[in-house]
């Protein structure tokens, strides 16, 4: 097939893919794809059936890394969870001083904390910041 510039695109081919199916590959894809590779071969040189298991032992590998970030990603907000339980009611400083208040709530950004005064001010929670026992 020729493809020039007049070769129209299909429809729906220039839609963006779900970024979450990029990285969401499980064993299942992986052995869809080992069996689609296995039909494909050129049966008169073979792929050696140790290039077979190097390939699931380096995705057996990739698969423990993401699931090891999942997890240290569940971590990472427990422990956000738990510094933002712990400065509710406190005296809080901003950063350059400037603003000083007692924590009425916490709202849990992708950015990290946002401690929230009770005149409804917000401070984000990060280096420099002072927090106090109120008082």
């Amino acid at each position: 097939m020729n493809v020039d510039m007049t070769t129209t695109i299909p429809a729906g081919a220039s839609q963006k893919a779900d970024p979450k199916s990029k990285t969401s590959v499980d064993y299942n894809s992986f052995l869809r794809l080992l069996v689609a590779q296995l039909k494909n071969q050129d049966p008169t040189q073979p792929m050696d059936s140790t290039q077979y298991v190097a390939q699931l032992a380096t995705f057996s590998q990739v698969e423990q890394a993401v699931q090891s970030n999942a997890k240290l990603d569940q971590i990472l907000q427990s422990s956000a969870l738990a510094q933002a339980d712990s400065i509710i009611g406190r005296s809080i400083t901003s950063a350059d001083g400037a603003t000083t208040g007692t924590v009425a709530e916490v709202r849990l950004a992708s950015s990290g904390l946002i401690a929230i005064l009770g005149d409804g001010t917000e401070i984000p929670v990060g280096p420099g910041v002072t927090v106090k026992p109120a008082g």
